[in-house]
């Protein structure tokens, strides 16, 4: 399922952005984090709309 891909990525991103330098955390790090969540995130969004294109612009968002 392309959402667990997702939520996968996102989780490898977390673990990967703790060994940045602490100076990133707010900058790089945050970013990186929040494009990652995002992923999952909108493919669940458009899921639960009611209408199929309302889902394929989250699809599309997602990507």
């Amino acid at each position: 399922m392309i959402w667990q891909k997702g939520m996968d990525i996102a989780e490898k991103c977390y673990f990967l952005t703790k060994l940045f330098p602490k100076d990133e955390l707010y900058a790089m790090v945050q970013q990186i984090r929040r494009s990652a969540v995002s992923i999952p995130a909108n493919i669940a969004e458009g899921y639960g709309r009611r209408y199929r294109g309302e889902y394929v612009r989250f699809l599309n968002i997602a990507q």
